[in-house]
């Protein structure tokens, strides 16, 4: 079976990106491999503990793999693309990815109060709540507009939106 890139999610700080990949993480895993990426733009996620050994290697600069006997954890000093991470994780079966607007991928972009249309040109879809009148904004018509709170849609919309990779 192909690798799938089932889709990328963007929108503004505080739409519920998190949470939305969060509850379709939790229901995939049940059949499927997942994998994540999260793009941190502003380098603010913290990942390791100061005075640890693993803090500690990190912050030579060097590649650092930590491994247990029940997860193994990568630590990079350097940028990587898409296709290096996607090598690194290699085994999955859908990968979701947060953030990232630019890459070519099916997105949806997730609004909460008001619309955002300068993400329109990035993305196949939108997930709004009742906290948005979608009447008070044009949406192109190439754009599919999906209820927020129906994570059974949305996953259906990436069923059949997935990018094989």
């Amino acid at each position: 079976m192909k690798k799938r890139v089932s889709v990328a999610f963007t929108g503004p700080s505080g739409s519920g990106k998190t949470s939305l990949v969060e509850k379709i993480a939790k229901i995939l895993i049940e059949n499927q491999k997942v994998a994540i990426i999260k793009n941190d733009p502003k380098d603010k996620a913290n990942f390791d503990v100061e005075g640890k050994d693993s803090y500690k290697f990190s912050q030579t600069g060097a590649e650092v793999v930590v491994t247990s006997p029940t997860r193994t954890t990568y630590f990079s000093q350097r940028e990587k693309t898409l296709d290096d991470i996607i090598m690194m994780i290699d085994d999955f079966d859908i990968l979701l990815v947060e953030g990232l607007k630019t890459l070519p991928l099916p997105r949806i972009a997730i609004f909460r109060n008001k619309i955002d249309e300068s993400y329109f040109e990035y993305s196949e879809a939108i997930a709004i709540d009742d906290t948005v009148n979608i009447n008070d904004y044009t949406i192109p018509k190439h754009i599919d507009i999906l209820d927020l709170n129906d994570t059974a849609k949305i996953i259906d919309w990436i069923n059949v939106h997935a990018k094989t990779i």
